[in-house]
């Protein structure tokens, strides 16, 4: 399972369907996690990928380093939160030619599942004190979000993408 997180300072997913548009899920300060399911994951690669997210110390203390996690911030801003969004395309690859190919990426439903249990992970360690917002599996999105640092990092469960 690969993600891409980004720290932001807010975030929203639009969710565009039948001819109309509605926010599918907006944070204001924390993370943004671009979730792209691989064939051959687990629940394992899920429940490290919500793990990791959640531990990740990418947030600046008063020296300036980043030392804090999303739990331990406290903003002016606004309530923290993490954003996750399924990002099939996340899991493919462009090694070879110009053209990216996505076929190292899980086919729903099990993807969906695999993706939900992230989602799950997420809210079960960091409880109510911060939000976890969603976009729509399978769904045509438009993501926006300011990033602050800015602070991207890719993560990759320890087996890693199918090969």
């Amino acid at each position: 399972m690969r993600t891409v997180v980004q720290r932001v300072l807010e975030a929203r997913v639009d969710v565009l369907g039948a001819g109309d548009r509605r926010t599918g899920g907006s944070i204001g300060p924390g993370l943004v996690a671009l979730v792209g399911v691989a064939a051959g994951d687990t629940e394992a690669d899920s429940d490290w990928t919500a793990a990791k997210i959640a531990g990740l110390r990418v947030f600046e203390d008063e020296a300036g380093k980043m030392n804090r996690g999303l739990a331990e911030v406290e903003t002016h801003l606004g309530p923290a939160g993490v954003l996750v969004v399924p990002n099939f395309t996340v899991a493919g690859s462009a090694q070879k030619g110009r053209r990216p190919d996505f076929t190292t990426a899980m086919k729903p439903p099990e993807a969906e599942r695999l993706f939900d249990r992230v989602v799950a992970g997420l809210r079960d360690q960091f409880g109510p004190g911060i939000a976890v917002e969603t976009g729509v599996f399978g769904g045509d999105m438009r993501v926006g979000l300011i990033n602050d640092g800015p602070v991207t990092l890719v993560i990759e469960s320890p087996r890693g993408p199918a090969a």
